[in-house]
């Protein structure tokens, strides 16, 4: 295992760059969990219930164990987080790595701004050449 790749296991970020490391890591799970659609519709199913992972795949035409790997999933990108009393293990949301996620997303709102403004600038020279109704 390299310098970098025990670092991200361990947590042991040293270096901007690590720390760099760690944080797209830590994005490329997250983006990674959310391009299922049957994770996001667990994470719609949790989004405020607190459920059993049997209630979870009751909802689904798959087999437990498939469930429970995407729960597992949505629990290495921080998403889900468990509490297991004996064999039951109950689900939760945790939102916060969406809303890391939204900020990325966000850095790059100014290129779609631009278009938008554009688009609004060009619909109005459009109705303005229409004159008044």
């Amino acid at each position: 295992m390299g310098y970098r790749t025990a670092a991200l296991a361990t947590g042991h970020l040293g270096t901007e760059e690590d720390t760099d490391l760690a944080s797209s890591a830590r994005l490329d799970a997250l983006f990674s969990a959310l391009s299922d659609p049957v994770r996001r519709s667990i994470l719609e199913r949790l989004d405020g219930n607190d459920l059993l992972v049997s209630e979870i795949a009751a909802a689904y035409s798959i087999s437990l164990q498939a469930v429970s790997r995407h729960i597992q999933v949505l629990v290495g990108a921080g998403l889900v987080t468990q509490a297991r009393t004996g064999r039951i293990s109950r689900c939760s949301l945790d939102a916060g790595p969406i809303a890391q996620a939204a900020a990325w997303v966000n850095r790059y709102s100014k290129y779609w701004d631009a278009q938008f403004n554009t688009l609004a600038a060009h619909l109005l020279e459009i109705e303005k050449a229409r004159g008044p109704k």
